[in-house]
């Protein structure tokens, strides 16, 4: 763990919250993919119910987040993004191992997730035991119209 890392999980559209996501968002996604989410869309999603966003700062600055939803005892994560600058020191893990506490605690039994066949955080979901479920050929449409395959992957956290 990074000294002087938190970790802190939002249950409402926390304005500080969802700007700090953003100031994340604008860094960590590659705009080739056109993967980075407007205000509007991360707003729109904070208001359903079951959703929840973690923030990971060192004093006031934000380095990363995760956004998850959950429908009864099933949950899918949206989003992870770590900035550029952090990556590969461990805040990704503690946020995905943060949001698998905070799934457990809300009695939920597995996460799921899509990502881009050829995103590095691959190794991370493995890593932390998310199995391979399936492939979406073309899945994602990158800015330039390029199609990108999606993995789905799935934890069962009752093993």
């Amino acid at each position: 763990m990074i000294p002087g890392l938190t970790l802190h999980t939002y249950d409402d559209g926390e304005r500080n919250a969802m700007s700090d996501a953003m100031d994340v968002m604008g860094r960590a996604f590659d705009p080739a993919y056109g993967e980075a989410w407007t205000l509007p869309q991360l707003a729109g999603v904070m208001t359903m119910p079951g959703t929840w966003l973690t923030i990971a700062r060192i004093d006031a600055a934000p380095l990363g987040f995760a956004l998850v939803r959950s429908v009864l005892d099933e949950c899918e994560l949206l989003l992870l993004a770590v900035s550029p600058l952090w990556r590969g020191r461990g805040i990704g893990e503690a946020l995905l191992v943060d949001s698998l506490k905070t799934a457990r605690r809300r009695n939920i039994t597995s996460m799921n997730l899509e990502v881009r066949a050829s995103n590095t955080a691959i190794r991370l979901y493995e890593k932390i035991g998310f199995e391979y479920v399936h492939r979406r050929p073309g899945y994602y449409r990158g800015n330039d119209g390029q199609l990108h395959d999606a993995l789905s992957f799935r934890i069962d956290m009752l093993r």
